[in-house]
């Protein structure tokens, strides 16, 4: 799995302790879990076609109306001296294996935690061929279950680039100034996840998977390519037509953008 990793779109499936990372990222000082951002970071890999949250939610109330908007299925789990201390981190692992073995076009899992508890499920998911992306706060993350990832992300990354200032292209409308926006993020998230070539089409795929209602007629552009081109024209990036398909490949964009 780990060899072709970036050669087509992944199905996910994302399970989160919840009690584990809220209390990393109260640690943190950060104001509170957002779900939103670690979705984004996943949809830049593929689809997350999965979603659940294990957790007490009579302790997390608060957080119950953005989980539900985000379509995370809620797994509730009664207190802990009724229950026992793993109960949540028990049914993680077995839905977890639930899915591994039944659900076979599942080829990414992203465990949102930072408890070493969850090493051997991370052990056995990548002994059936599954790719596995840990997210956790750096303060309440297991180097143990760090290190047995495929990849690892700190929520705290996820803030401070959600809080990075947007550089608007002078002498157009907000509108287009938003496509942009999205063209560029679209952009840095694929050259992370170190795609090769940036053809159009992947481009607008993964646009369409972050923002599924991102239509460049709305903006005034009558396809995409022509979206590209307008982009050129305003310097954010370069383009070139493939020689194979005929359709166009970005070559460079800017980043400080």
């Amino acid at each position: 799995m780990a060899a072709d990793v970036q050669d087509h779109e992944h199905m996910i499936a994302l399970f989160i302790d919840f009690e584990n990372i809220a209390e990393g990222a109260k640690e943190a000082k950060l104001t509170e879990f957002e779900i939103n951002l670690v979705l984004q970071r996943l949809l830049d890999k593929g689809r997350v076609i999965a979603k659940r949250a294990y957790a007490d939610w009579g302790r997390f109330a608060d957080y119950k109306r953005k989980l539900h908007e985000a379509a995370v299925e809620m797994i509730d789990i009664p207190r802990r001296r009724v229950s026992g201390k793993n109960s949540a981190d028990i049914r993680m692992v077995v839905d977890a294996l639930d899915l591994c073995y039944s659900k076979t076009h599942i080829d990414t899992f992203a465990l949102v935690s930072g408890d070493s508890d969850f090493s051997p499920l991370v052990s056995k998911l990548r002994e059936n061929d599954k790719h596995v992306i840990g997210i956790g706060a750096r303060g309440s993350s297991s180097e143990l279950l760090v290190s047995n990832c495929d990849e690892w992300v700190f929520y705290e990354d996820l803030v401070r680039e959600s809080r990075k200032s947007v550089k608007v292209v002078k002498g157009v409308s907000d509108e287009k100034s938003e496509a942009f926006e999205i063209l560029v993020e679209t952009l840095k998230a694929l050259a992370r996840e170190n795609w090769d070539q940036l053809y159009s089409s992947l481009i607008k795929d993964t646009i369409k998977r972050k923002r599924p209602s991102f239509d460049e007629g709305s903006y005034g552009y009558s396809s995409f390519s022509r979206f590209l081109e307008d982009a050129k024209r305003h310097g954010l990036i370069e383009i070139e037509k493939s020689a194979k398909s005929g359709t166009y490949v970005v070559t460079r964009f800017d980043e400080n953008a």
